[in-house]
């Protein structure tokens, strides 16, 4: 028997293996009733025989759910965002869900039509690294799916999160480039954030319980393009940095291309500390000594708390970890 991969139903298969359509149904979804080994194993061959692939439309009208997350990142040419959604893509799956992912690039208007887009969708929950100034105002709607927000430093009011202790992660940085290098000027490179950056706040706590002065900032963009512009205003500064403290490895790969074309050794004459602790910071050169965030158990979390809503809404925080390599000027092998 054949038939044209868009025609085939679960009514063909069912008269291919001899079955009711029940029983396809049970093979097809591992449940809710069991089917005996045998009669499973011809239903699978019935199944690769057509080539019958299930509706998901259907299944989604049947079901009441799509068995679809949404994630909203801000930028998915940020290797961070992009091994973060590899890890909730790979957690989704996990869990029987297929993820549909959209990047907003930085612009708020777009995030808004995303956002639009996928609640059009009807999608069971979304994920979302936002870009706007309050996203709970596009977020916080009538029939709204559960909403996880990422990257954020506090609980926010209403809304499941997921976070990173970047100030614990700055600390560790600037207390590593103080105590074990002894540098006495260590600047930060960062980019625009809604309200006080807990990095900035890091950095500046460990300088000044070092009893340091605070180095020269560079704000500039989130991109590799701001990590260059960084790195000629802080080596072009009247006294530049020993050290700089870059708040993200895409930062810090556009600070090391600015060094390398001045001519300034890294780690020799300049000693550089990202956050991240993605596999661009590992092969960037020199290698990068980077704040690593656990990106594994955060993705965990998202999902779980999209799948499960939660009364109240809750949040998670996780702290950093150092991975130390060549930048700073550890001698590792």
């Amino acid at each position: 028997m054949s038939a044209e991969r868009g025609s085939v139903t679960r009514d063909d298969v069912a008269r291919q293996a001899g079955v009711s359509t029940a029983v396809v149904s049970y093979v097809v979804n591992n449940g809710p009733k069991t089917v005996a080994p045998e009669t499973a194993a011809r239903v699978r061959r019935a199944i690769e025989l057509l080539d019958y692939r299930p509706n998901p439309s259907a299944k989604a009208l049947r079901k009441g759910s799509t068995d679809v997350l949404g994630l909203v990142l801000s930028d998915a040419d940020n290797p961070f965002y992009s091994e973060f959604a590899s890890a909730i893509g790979a957690e989704a799956f996990r869990r029987g869900r297929a993820l549909m992912i959209g990047t907003a690039r930085h612009d708020q208007e777009t995030e808004r039509h995303l956002v639009d887009d996928l609640l059009g969708r009807q999608v069971d929950g979304v994920i979302a690294a936002s870009v706007l100034p309050h996203p709970e105002e596009t977020y916080r709607r009538s029939r709204t799916p559960p909403v996880v927000l990422l990257d954020a430093s506090a609980r926010v009011p209403g809304f499941a999160a997921v976070g990173n202790d970047g100030n614990q992660g700055a600390r560790l940085a600037v207390e590593h480039l103080v105590r074990v290098h002894g540098h006495r000027s260590v600047g930060i490179a960062l980019g625009d954030w809604n309200g006080t950056d807990p990095r900035e706040a890091g950095w500046q706590q460990a300088l000044r319980e070092a009893g340091l002065p605070e180095g020269p900032v560079a704000r500039v963009p989130w991109t590799r393009d701001g990590g260059y512009e960084a790195g000629r205003l802080l080596l072009d500064a009247d006294e530049p940095p020993t050290a700089v403290f870059a708040c993200s490895d895409l930062l810090a790969v556009g600070l090391l291309r600015a060094a390398h074309e001045r001519g300034v050794d890294v780690p020799g004459a300049l000693a550089v500390v990202s956050f991240d602790g993605t596999k661009e910071a590992e092969y960037s050169w020199p290698p990068l000594t980077s704040v690593r965030q656990p990106v594994e158990q955060m993705a965990e979390a998202a999902v779980s708390f999209a799948l499960e809503p939660r009364t109240p809404a809750p949040y998670a925080q996780f702290r950093c970890s150092l991975v130390v390599r060549r930048s700073c000027g550890c001698p590792v092998a």
